[in-house]
């Protein structure tokens, strides 16, 4: 009990401070993201350094809901990829301490942190993002400072265009000065020239004061019966002067605007005042769609009341009019009309339609913006919970990932751990979207990004606690070679020491029985199979299993052959391995009955398992040719097999001396150890 207190206790140090650095870097990250979203919003604006500051507190606040699930799932990863990466996780198990038990503290942790996010959504992040986006709409309305620019059109204030050649840094004059006046209108606008101007602020700072000298003024006189496209003269007039003095409306104070009209928004309100405010726009909704409803059932149209079905209070198709007691029938009505009276009824009730529809029309309009404040204070709702999910299920993911990975440091775990939240946030990004625009159910887009990710997180928690290879580059090798099709060579170890060599009889009978085998497979199959004939029967998945098996078992066999050119060709055996598409319906008759009801379907798969098949048999030749080729290696005799063959074989005085080496037939049964061998081998079994 000591030692797993120890050990939670070094896990919980081991955790914080990774924990703390990575939430201030990632919090930093998106308050830069923010800064560049908004930064024309900010420059410019003459803004005090505090004013500032207060901003990016509350959009620090406001970001922490990004920031914390990528915090988590940064710093497991990191923690447990350190602890891996030192063997200490290893040294944890053979003590017999579990990952789930040595990830217990931290679950604890992570779980008060959840719980804690859940409080922050709900308590502090409305009142943070009220202040935040109030603060932020004050500075967008702040006029910016008057910073005229040399050679270029200045359009900051409000009605007004100002050009300028050249300024005096030293006494602010300005030289060939240029102003556009549009304030009143393009109709009435004014043109300013002068050689010469002062602007200054005025002290109540809310105008411009402008002092131009030996300047010249035309005023637009149009007046507004004259259009643009008149050929007449347009009067204007001309004015000279020697000084002129104007002043111009510039606010350049900045206000706060009131935070009362953004606390009513969704962004402001937590759990409680979100409910009410959607069982209030509910409510208008369900009786403006109940009056509407009734109004449609129980208007007339041409003057005529609809009838309703008594079940369904549905308007029947209308086929008789009833007035004072008599019957018409309306067929026989219109039949009477005349061309003429027929076109102006056809007039009379199109407009009476498109009159009704652009009613319709304005009425659903007028619905729309209650559904999407709907949408929007049900999608604020389940926000103040996926956070909390979050980061317990980033925490699933990034303990077991890094227990897998076994890599320390800050390269690695941050590729990963940036890798799953962009795609996590890219599936919520696109849900939250959908949700909005009202394309899905609120709250399947809020939780299809949870939905998605926490199969993950069970799968790699289960994988590290059964210390299970996810990231072995082999078996994904193997798994992409299998699903493109690609075959590799075998590869044959030699042994540079062989302790029971294998008779040449024993090999003999070992390359036969491969050669046997491949040629029932051959015999059996000889070709790719038709559409019915590979759904009803297929190549036999146990078949081919066998025969692999037995392949590995003799090759291995065979790998204690002296026979270097024995040797040499058992790289030349191709790997077969059963797969399940060589026999899709495992010998089960309703898998072929329902792939010949879903016959469209199953086509591709039959095209898949033919290619397969054609590699498989290739392949089963292939070991037939390589199979008996070793057969005739064997079979021959080493003085005739030459010298390479030789070599590997016997010496020459083995081959004198030995009767059984001259005629290639088998040896006799009591055959002595060590006959039959190279001197070689003889000399390293004496050593040893």
């Amino acid at each position: 009990m000591a030692l797993v207190k120890r050990l939670h206790t070094f896990l919980l140090k081991a955790f914080l401070p990774v924990f703390a650095m990575t939430f201030f870097i990632v919090l930093f990250i998106v308050l830069m993201q923010f800064l560049w979203k908004y930064i024309d919003d900010l420059v410019g604006k003459g803004l005090e350094l505090s004013v500032i500051a207060e901003l990016f507190f509350y959009a620090a606040v406001s970001m922490v809901p990004t920031a914390l699930p990528l915090a988590i799932l940064l710093a497991s990863l990191m923690t447990f990829g350190n602890l891996g990466e030192k063997f200490e996780l290893t040294a944890m198990k053979a003590a017999g301490i579990s990952l789930v038990r040595a990830m217990m503290p931290l679950i604890v942790l992570v779980s008060g942190i959840a719980v804690g996010a859940f409080f922050f959504q709900n308590d502090v992040l409305p009142k943070a993002q009220v202040k935040m986006w109030t603060l932020l709409f004050s500075m967008r309305q702040k006029s910016p400072e008057l910073e005229i620019p040399e050679k270029s059109f200045y359009d900051q204030i409000p009605g007004y265009s100002i050009y300028v050649d050249r300024k005096n840094p030293a006494n602010g004059q300005l030289y060939n000065l240029m102003i556009y006046d549009v304030s009143k209108g393009y109709d009435n606008s004014t043109v300013l020239l002068a050689d010469t101007a002062h602007l200054a602020l005025t002290a109540d700072g809310e105008h411009l004061h402008l002092v131009m000298r030996h300047g010249e003024q035309f005023d637009n006189l149009q007046q507004g019966n004259i259009t643009m496209t008149s050929t007449r003269n347009k009067p204007f007039r001309r004015e000279t002067f020697l000084e002129k003095e104007i002043l111009i409306k510039f606010d350049n104070k900045f206000s706060r605007l009131d935070e009362g009209g953004m606390k009513k928004q969704y962004v402001g309100k937590n759990i409680s005042e979100l409910k009410h405010t959607m069982d209030s726009v509910q409510q208008r909704i369900d009786s403006v769609g109940s009056r509407y409803s009734t109004m449609l059932r129980s208007q007339a149209y041409a003057g005529v009341m609809p009838e309703l079905d008594s079940a369904s209070q549905q308007p029947e198709p209308l086929k008789q009019l009833t007035k004072a007691g008599d019957v018409y029938d309306l067929d026989s009505l219109y039949s009477a009309l005349s061309v003429q009276q027929r076109k102006q009824l056809y007039q009379n009730t199109l407009s009476a339609v498109q009159q009704a529809k652009m009613d319709l029309q304005f009425k659903g309009e007028a619905m729309k913006d209650d559904y999407y404040s709907m949408r929007r204070h049900e999608i604020e709702l389940i926000k103040k919970f996926t956070l909390s999910v979050a980061c317990l299920l980033f925490f699933f993911i990034g303990a077991p990932l890094g227990a897998i990975i076994r890599k320390g440091g800050l390269g690695t775990p941050l590729v990963i751990s940036v890798i799953i939240f962009i795609f996590y946030y890219i599936i919520d990004n696109t849900g939250y979207k959908l949700a909005r625009d009202g394309k899905w159910v609120v709250w399947q887009g809020m939780w299809i990004s949870t939905f998605i990710l926490a199969p993950l997180g069970v799968y790699v928690t289960w994988k590290a606690m059964n210390d299970s290879a996810v990231f072995n580059p082999d078996a994904w090798r193997n798994f992409l070679r299998k699903a493109l099709g690609v075959h590799h060579s075998r590869r044959v170890d030699y042994k540079e020491l062989i302790i029971n060599p294998i008779s040449r009889s024993e090999a003999l009978a070992q390359a036969r029985d491969i050669l046997q085998g491949a040629r029932n497979i051959l015999n059996r199959w000889k070709r790719p199979q038709l559409y019915f004939t590979y759904w009803f029967s297929g190549i036999s998945r146990r078949v081919i299993g066998a025969y692999g098996r037995e392949l590995d078992d003799k090759i291995h066999s065979l790998t204690d052959c002296t026979d270097k050119a024995v040797l040499n060709k058992l790289g030349d055996f191709p790997l077969v391995m059963s797969e399940w598409i060589y026999q899709p319906s495992g010998g089960h008759k309703w898998v072929s009955v329902v792939a010949m009801i879903l016959f469209p379907l199953s086509v591709p798969v039959w095209i898949a398992g033919v290619i397969k098949q054609r590699y498989l048999l290739k392949d089963v030749r292939k070991c037939e040719a390589t199979a008996r080729a070793v057969v005739a290696m064997l079979d021959d005799e080493p003085s005739s097999a030459g010298p390479a063959q030789a070599e590997g074989a016997a010496t020459a005085a083995t081959e004198e001396t030995d009767p059984s080496a001259s005629g290639g037939n088998e040896p006799d049964t009591e055959e002595k150890p060590g006959e039959n061998q190279s001197p070689e081998i003889k000399s390293r079994e004496a050593a040893l």
